[in-house]
This record gives C-alpha cells, sequence and structure tokens, in this order.
C-alpha cells in the first residue's frame, strides 16, 4: 500500500513539474471571475427553468400580454370581441413559445398604429377603410396563425430557440426563419397598404405598370409604398434581433436585417400580385373613392370596375400572400441571406 502511494505520489510531482508555475496571484481578479462565473450559471439556471417554451415564465408572461393585447383592442376598438378573443389565444402561444413570439407584439403595436393614423383621409379615398379599422377574427388570424404555428412546430420537434445555422440545425433555422418572414410580410403589408395610400403619387397596377389606377385599388403600388414595405421588414428583423440578444441567443445582425427587408418586400409585392389578380377593385367617379368587391353586387352595381375577379376576400389575399412568403423565406431566402 505504501509503495503504491509513494508511486502515484511521483507520478503527480512529474505531472505537477509540466504545469506553467503562476509568478502571482491576485485574490480580487479570482474572486470576480468567481463572481462572474456564479452569476452566468445562476441566470442559465434560472432561465431554463422559469423561460423556457410553455414554463411558468413564459406562460405568466404570455397570459399577462395577451390579455392586455386584447383588453387594449376592445377598448381602443381597434378589435371587434370575437377578434380579441382570437388575439388573445395567438397571443398566448406566441409568447408562451419563446422569445421572438414577441414579435407578434411588435407587429400588432405598430400595425395598429399605422391603421389609426389619419384614418379619415384613408376613408375619403378608400371605402374599404371605413369598416376596416376594427379586425374580426379573420384578419387576426390570416395574420397569426401561419407564425404561431412555426412557433409551436419549432417547440415540439426542436425545443428551445436556437441561433440560426442551416448547417447545425436546418430544421429549426427553416422555422425560424418562417416566423420571421410572416411577420416582416404582415407588417410590410400593413405599412404598405395603410401609409402608402397616403403618397402624393398616383398608384400603377403591379400587373399593368403602365396603367395609373386611384388610390385604394387592389394591387396598386408606389414607390412610397414600397418603401414602406421594406421598412416593416425592417422593423420586425430589428425587434427579433432584441430578443435575441437579450435571451442570449447568438445573433447574426447583418443577415437577420436583410432578410427582413427582403422578406418585407417580397410579402408586399406577392399581396399586391394577387389583389390585382384575384380581388375586385372598383371605382366611384362621384365619390372619388375606391371600393372592393366585397360590398356586394347592390352596392358596386352602378360603380365602374378598374381590375380583378372576385374570387377571394382581402383577408385571403393577406394569407395566401403570407404563406408563400414563409415559405419561401424558411426555404429560399433563408438558406441564401445566412449562407454567407
Amino acid at each position: 500500500g505504501y509503495r503504491y502511494m509513494y508511486v502515484v505520489s511521483c507520478h503527480l510531482q512529474e505531472i505537477d513539474s509540466l504545469l506553467p508555475v503562476p509568478t502571482s496571484f491576485d485574490p480580487d481578479a479570482f474572486a470576480e471571475l468567481f463572481a462572474a462565473d456564479w452569476r452566468a450559471s445562476s441566470f442559465e439556471s434560472s432561465y431554463s427553468c422559469t423561460m423556457r417554451p410553455f414554463g411558468i415564465g413564459a406562460s405568466s408572461l404570455g397570459f399577462l400580454i395577451a390579455t392586455l393585447m386584447a383588453g387594449r383592442g376592445v377598448k381602443r376598438r381597434s378589435l371587434s370581441l370575437p377578434g380579441a378573443v382570437a388575439a388573445w389565444g395567438v397571443g398566448f402561444l406566441s409568447v408562451a413559445s419563446g422569445p421572438r413570439g414577441m414579435i407578434l407584439l411588435l407587429f400588432y403595436i405598430v400595425g395598429t398604429a399605422a391603421t389609426k393614423f389619419r384614418h379619415g383621409e384613408k376613408a375619403r379615398r378608400d371605402a374599404t377603410a371605413q369598416v376596416g379599422a376594427e379586425r374580426g377574427p379573420e384578419q387576426v388570424l390570416a395574420c397569426s396563425i401561419v407564425g404561431v404555428a412555426c412557433s409551436l412546430c419549432h417547440v415540439l420537434l426542436c425545443g428551445e430557440e436556437r441561433t440560426i445555422d442551416f448547417k447545425e440545425s436546418p430544421l429549426a433555422s427553416s422555422l425560424t426563419c418562417g416566423q420571421i418572414a410572416h411577420y416582416a410580410a404582415c407588417l410590410a403589408d400593413t405599412l404598405a397598404s395603410e401609409l402608402g395610400i397616403l403618397a402624393n403619387q398616383q398608384p400603377i397596377l403591379v400587373t399593368r405598370p403602365w396603367t395609373r389606377v386611384p388610390a385604394g385599388t387592389n394591387g396598386g403600388i408606389t414607390f412610397s409604398g414600397t418603401i414602406w414595405g421594406g421598412i416593416g421588414g425592417l422593423i420586425i428583423a430589428t425587434g427579433t434581433l432584441c430578443m435575441e440578444v437579450l435571451s442570449g441567443i447568438t445573433a447574426h445582425y447583418v443577415q437577420t436585417l436583410a432578410f427582413g427587408v427582403l422578406c418585407g418586400i417580397l410579402g408586399s409585392l406577392l399581396d399586391s400580385i394577387l389583389g390585382a389578380l384575384l380581388q375586385s377593385s372598383y371605382y366611384d367617379d362621384e365619390k372619388k373613392c375606391a371600393h372592393s368587391g366585397e360590398e356586394g353586387e347592390a352596392s358596386i352595381s352602378k360603380l365602374r370596375h378598374i381590375s380583378g375577379t372576385n374570387l377571394l376576400t382581402n383577408a385571403q389575399v393577406n394569407l395566401a400572400s403570407v404563406l408563400a412568403t414563409t415559405f419561401l423565406g424558411a426555404h429560399i431566402v433563408g438558406p441564401f441571406v445566412y449562407g454567407f
């Protein structure tokens, strides 16, 4: 036994002789290093226990934000009562799924402000704006259900949110890019429609660029409206980066900002193309106001037809364009942008 202990002692001395000998010891630096490590490990442990998807913290935060969001919408008449119920459901699921789900709240706040901005002037140019300020469940779900589905699929298939890396985690990255692309397209379309209509320049029809159309025409685009679409995507990308930094996820700043802008412009253009083709647009020459085909045959019988066929409602066009942008963002734009 003693011989064995002696041999082990000799080997330890040999190993110790190979290690660098510190020239000095700073107890304050050691204490600070230990404290920093303890704080980081404590924060990570606390966050992983309380803010994991549908954990106590995430669910509580989701409940609070969804309740405030739905209540505010009803109080300010931006949401009907059924619309508020739908908004509460998607709000809770989105926020409770992970930090990036907070961009739904960002979309709601900015989109509502854009809808209310100079509403009276927009109502004089577009008849649909007169009843469009209060959103129902169809409009709420058209602008949120796909993004929430991406969040839930990420939780079920990939777990907690992580950095976008198509080489290491292609499925998680595709779902994340789909979520960002979804809200970028939604906010881009909202800003392009709500703020682009206020532009002094007369729109052109996206399917016939040589044709000028009245403001409020489905499929009518302006340069300022396209710029607002890019700004909408930029806002969503900025919100995403903020949540990634706050939650400790490695952020790709340039790629995420570029991805948001591209998806915003893409989603806005797709919505305009579908609107020009699958939605009817009419014009009242007496009141100088645009109408859609959703008012019924009696209301539009004396109006001048501008473009499109009455196949889809505005909410259905929004859903179709968002689905297309989400798919392209997840499988084409995302891998291309984040591949650099």
